[in-house]
């Protein structure tokens, strides 16, 4: 079995604040896209520190419970209006990077931002808290 790391509600906020200040140090954002189901608590911690009103979720899922799904049977499915260099796409992790990879197609101006970022996916993040291995993360929500 695969080793798992824990990461505790006050950890993942404490982390979350820490992408907040690299975001509060590069430019004005207006506008959060969380990718649901989790970019959605980093997303709301984002808009309240960085004071963004604007937000709107992107339903995506690239997983069956554990299993990854094909390319081709990835749903996605967003209403979020005009996504510009001033906006946040958020998840929680970028683990293969497949996620981003494919919403950049639709939002190449947007700057891509998670909390924590396997090696695999790094190339498709533009701004991230933590580096992680390659395990399988437990996050709180998760227990």
């Amino acid at each position: 079995m695969t080793k798992k790391i824990y990461i505790g509600w006050a950890e993942f906020h404490q982390h979350t604040k820490e992408l907040c200040q690299k975001l509060k140090s590069d430019k004005h954002y207006n506008k959060i896209i969380a990718v649901s189901r989790g970019g959605l608590i980093p997303a709301g911690i984002l808009a309240y520190e960085l004071d963004i009103r604007n937000n709107e979720a992107i339903n995506f899922s690239s997983y069956d419970n554990d299993e990854k799904r094909k390319n081709e049977d990835i749903e996605f499915e967003a209403h979020v209006g005009e996504v510009d260099e001033n906006t946040l796409v958020v998840d929680d992790l970028a683990d293969s990077g497949r996620t981003f990879e494919v919403l950049r197609k639709y939002y190449p101006k947007a700057t891509f931002v998670t909390v924590y970022v396997k090696e695999k996916g790094a190339a498709q993040v533009d701004v991230y808290a933590k580096d992680m291995p390659d395990e399988w993360i437990v996050f709180p929500w998760d227990i």
